[in-house]
């Protein structure tokens, strides 16, 4: 039978089945309009969506840099990042400066460097170059010169380093002839901080001078300066003793950094990092006081002035006096002693300027002159002295320095040290000894001068370190890595490919080539099994089940005998050998 089978069938024109393309195109022609047309829509619009895929997972992953390119300098820009090699785009809908996650820093770096920032849209003084008309007022003129006034106000307070944008107002009135009328300036002005930035009040009271000596009769106290958060500024200027106080605190903290960066810079080399802890305490004088002693050393007089008078006066003359019979009278005459001291009181009793009597009434010469010697006249002697005397005196005026410390008070405390053995490489921890606490005592005390007379403390002691000292830095987690979404948008353009060939195209392609092999089957079966025309009438009458290859798709059971009979014919027309094969394993079976 199966050689019978054989024999009758006829061989095709070639010998050989179609190849798959020219079947492809066959079946295809073979099929509507309406199903071709969307065919062809279906597989151009998967290889879109493809390509789509392909190019959004090769994609790198954009971050905005600006968040809009407005009142910047767009050429300065691009400029800036083609030579920093920095990938950049603009998004079209909202204008943000969008350039890859891994350059966002860089590109910011290179930006601030080359002092790209946001422009102004202040009008200054440049608002004097229009041209005005014949008919401007004088109105108009000042309202032009106050506008471009406040403009360069702004763009100077803008130039600070944390201001991103001011805005000033100034109320200048008009000029009056009298007096009593007259009024003076005011101003206002509105600063944005960049974020995270504050201005400290010594450059709010900057601010508030240099509007001040701007506006001509404009004080300080008219001038009123608000941040975009609609805090008062001016009022920290106004409250000196609150500055002043502000001011004494950081001194103070810069003081008890300055002295704690001494002891770490003597006790790192020798102890090591994370090996100790050291703080500082300063207590610091900022009253202002005079003053003025004078002290006396009365060991140490010293002559300052001394005057010295002697007067001596002697009556050389006769009597004197107003002539008369008293004053004429001659000397009475002379008597002579009656007793032994008789010399002594005739002496007495001669009269000055008469000469001299000895004892025998005999006048005394002069040995140098030779004239005799005359009795003396009275004299008056008188000898005044003032001395004039100074202690040692010293005056000193002192006035002690704002921010003197007035005491120290240094605390330091040293893990204990670890030793390592070298045989088996174990690590032990033993406490420093006394002494060399106490060297290390001595090393802070020359570090931060420690005087002993203000009262100042230095302790140093050793304590074992916790463990679990060390601040715990949470890792970021993969997910939050720039690169982890660069992945999954790769895998999922992968798999959405995949899915695409393997469950939209290769199952339309499957059903294009399969519907035409059947309808292949279906057309050339009378014509192949022609040479059984014996056997076609009792064949057409007969139920015929037969399994074949899997390249063959054979219908399923519920879609009619016809069907069926019809693959079984297709069957033995391209594969008569294996038939013949499958019916000669039937007979074997049966015998």
């Amino acid at each position: 039978m199966a050689e019978a089978v054989v024999d009758n069938a006829p061989a095709k024109a070639d010998g050989k089945p179609p190849l798959f393309g020219l079947s492809f195109l066959e079946n295809l022609s073979e099929m509507t309009m309406l199903r071709q047309v969307g065919l062809m829509v279906g597989l151009a619009a998967s290889v879109a969506i493809g390509f789509a895929v392909v190019l959004w997972s090769q994609q790198p992953d954009y971050r905005p840099l600006y968040g809009s390119l407005a009142g910047m300098d767009s050429k300065q820009i691009m400029e800036t990042l083609a030579a920093a090699d920095i990938a950049y785009t603009v998004e079209p809908n909202s204008g943000a400066l969008l350039v890859k996650a891994d350059d966002v820093a860089r590109a910011r770096m290179k930006l601030a460097a080359a002092g790209v920032t946001p422009g102004d849209a202040n009008i200054g003084f440049e608002i004097l170059d229009k041209d005005q008309g014949l008919g401007t007022s004088q109105f108009m003129e000042a309202t032009r010169y106050r506008r471009g006034l406040e403009g360069e106000l702004a763009r100077t307070i803008s130039s600070l380093n944390n201001v991103k944008g001011a805005r000033v107002h100034l109320a200048i009135p008009k000029s009056s002839v009298f007096v009593r009328d007259e009024r003076k300036p005011s101003a206002s002005v509105l600063v944005e901080l960049f974020s995270g930035r504050s201005l400290e009040p010594g450059q709010v009271l900057a601010i508030i001078n240099l509007v001040a000596t701007s506006v001509p009769e404009l004080s300080k106290s008219q001038i009123t300066v608000v941040d975009q958060k609609g805090n008062l500024l001016s009022d920290q200027a106004e409250n000196s003793a609150l500055t002043m106080a502000g001011k004494q605190f950081d001194y103070s903290r810069r003081m008890e950094s300055m002295l704690t960066q001494r002891v770490h810079n003597i006790l790192q080399p020798v102890l090591g990092n994370d090996r100790y802890k050291a703080e500082v305490s300063a207590d610091v004088d900022f009253s202002a006081v005079e003053s003025t002693s004078e002290q006396f050393n009365p060991d140490q007089p010293a002559l300052r002035s001394e005057q010295s008078t002697s007067e001596q006066r002697t009556a050389s003359n006769g009597p004197q006096g107003v002539p008369g019979a008293l004053s004429n009278q001659p000397p009475a005459p002379a008597s002579a002693p009656q007793t032994t001291g008789g010399a002594a009181a005739m002496a007495a009793a001669i009269q000055p300027g008469q000469p001299l009597l000895d004892a025998n009434g005999q006048q005394i010469m002069d040995p140098a002159t030779g004239q005799p010697m005359l009795a003396p006249y009275p004299a008056d002697k008188r000898n005044q002295s003032t001395k004039n005397f100074e202690l040692d005196r010293s005056i000193s005026h002192t006035k002690q320095q704002q921010g003197r410390i007035n005491r120290l008070s240094v605390s330091v405390v040293v893990d204990d040290q670890v030793k390592i053995n070298a045989a088996n490489g174990e690590t032990t921890r033993a406490p420093w000894s006394a002494d060399e606490l106490a060297r290390f005592t001595r090393l802070v005390q020359d570090a931060v001068g420690f005087d002993a007379s203000r009262g100042d403390s230095v302790s140093v002691i050793n304590m074992p370190f916790s463990l679990e000292r060390g601040e715990v830095i949470a890792d970021i987690p993969f997910y939050s890595q720039p690169w982890f979404w660069d992945v999954v948008k790769q895998v999922l353009g992968v798999l959405f490919i995949l899915v695409l060939v393997f469950g939209v195209l290769r199952p339309v392609l499957n059903n294009i080539t399969g519907h035409g092999k059947k309808q292949l089957a279906l057309s050339g079966s009378d014509v192949e099994l022609g040479g059984m025309g014996g056997l076609d009438g009792e064949l057409r009458n007969d139920r015929v089940s037969l399994g074949g290859p899997q390249s063959i798709l054979l219908p399923s059971p519920s879609e009619g005998y016809d069907a069926q009979l019809n693959a079984i014919k297709s069957l033995v027309a391209e594969d008569p050998g294996r038939v013949a094969q499958v019916v000669k394993e039937w007979i074997n079976a049966d015998e």
